[in-house]
């Protein structure tokens, strides 16, 4: 048997899930998960073969939960199943050791493949998420300045930015200069919108 933990806040999809891979004799959903919280206790107490995670938990992301599950349950395969497949994201996955990356459009038959797959120690990204993050390249950001721009996205004034990362108002302008020229915006706002879009923040 194919012991799985599912981490998704919506209780209708995490319900779904649940019930979809109940119906895989060789599957057993051990445990069902609404935060990163109780995820990691759930793996820690019940050591499944397989954690499902959902990216955008209201805790913590699900990359960083897969992190935090490794860290502890090294043999555990962590799949994150997403409707944000943006190609940071995939790439932030991969790098931290997710064996499979997926979005939530993918059919049935799909996701128990997955299962089965990152299961025996393969690895499953969706052809066409691969292709988008091929396409978009590595972020040109430096951790700082993604940061800082990540502060700078609900239109945060440059002195609140510059309390809340501990710089000087000047440093922040910097930044978020350097952070548009890199990226092609004209202005940070436009920014935001192209690193978020492709993953990068």
């Amino acid at each position: 048997m194919i012991s799985i933990l599912l981490a998704e806040d919506e209780h209708l999809i995490r319900g779904a899930l649940a019930a979809l891979l109940r119906l895989e004799e060789d599957f057993d959903v051990v445990g069902e998960a609404g935060t990163a919280a109780q995820a990691l206790d759930m793996a820690g107490a019940l050591r499944p073969d397989v954690a499902l995670l959902d990216l955008q938990l209201p805790d913590l992301d699900g990359i960083a939960l897969a992190t935090a599950i490794h860290a502890e349950l090294p043999e555990c395969a962590t799949v994150i199943v997403t409707s944000h497949g943006r190609p940071g994201y995939l790439k932030r996955a991969l790098a931290a050791g997710v064996r499979g990356f997926l979005p939530k459009t993918v059919s049935a038959e799909v996701l128990v493949d997955v299962v089965r797959t990152v299961h025996k120690g393969g690895r499953y990204v969706d052809p066409g998420l691969a292709s988008e993050a091929i396409s978009a390249g590595d972020s040109p950001l430096t951790p700082r300045e993604a940061d800082v721009l990540e502060l700078a996205a609900d239109g945060t004034p440059i002195e609140e930015i510059a309390q809340r990362a501990s710089l000087s108002p000047g440093t922040v302008r910097n930044y978020l200069s350097s952070a548009s020229a890199k990226i092609g915006a004209a202005n940070r706002h436009e920014a935001v919108r192209i690193a978020r879009r492709l993953g990068w923040i």
